[in-house]
């Protein structure tokens, strides 16, 4: 899923998508059916982006971006107003390693939010483009080329360069 550029601002509802950016901060548009545009002042408010958003685990920390993955193949996704039980029964579901002690109900009703508003946009269906396929990391064999033939090929000969005059000293 590509959410390059998909922030979510604190003090914001909802999520936003990164337009411009200026010398004060960013030209934001909410993602929701207003397309309310905003400009975020760096000095006062806080970006974070998606793609490196994680979640507490138990070991490592869980990227939002593999929770996602699984609440696609989820049989059914809890409203984000549900009770904490059920959403907790939900991301022991699609997160089994999340830390229950630092998790919070609050935390799991923004990421079903989110997920809902981010189902539907053609992005989220896209790959990734920081992560390169299987076939483009194989780099196709070339056959050596020897460096001195180039080089001798692409440098003319030329005549060495003249020596720049000083300019005459002034006296004083």
């Amino acid at each position: 899923m590509n959410l390059q550029g998909i922030v979510a601002v604190s003090g914001k509802p909802g999520l936003w998508k990164a337009l411009a950016q200026n010398k004060n901060g960013y030209v934001l548009e909410s993602l929701d059916a207003q397309k309310t545009k905003l400009v975020a002042n760096l000095s006062t408010a806080k970006l974070a982006a998606l793609s490196e958003i994680t979640i507490f685990g138990v070991d490592d920390d869980i990227k939002l971006t593999d929770v996602f993955e699984q609440m696609k193949s989820a049989a059914s996704i809890p409203d984000a107003k549900a009770d904490g039980k059920k959403l907790r029964e939900f991301f022991f579901e699609v997160a089994p390693d999340h830390d229950e002690e630092k998790v919070y109900a609050s935390d799991m009703k923004k990421v079903i939010s989110w997920f809902q508003l981010l189902k539907d946009l053609p992005l989220f269906n896209e790959p990734d483009p920081t992560v390169a396929p299987a076939e483009a990391a194989a780099p196709a064999v070339e056959a050596p080329v020897a460096v001195e033939e180039v080089v001798a090929e692409a440098a003319p000969a030329a005549a060495p360069k003249a020596k720049a005059k000083k300019a005459p000293a002034k006296k004083a």
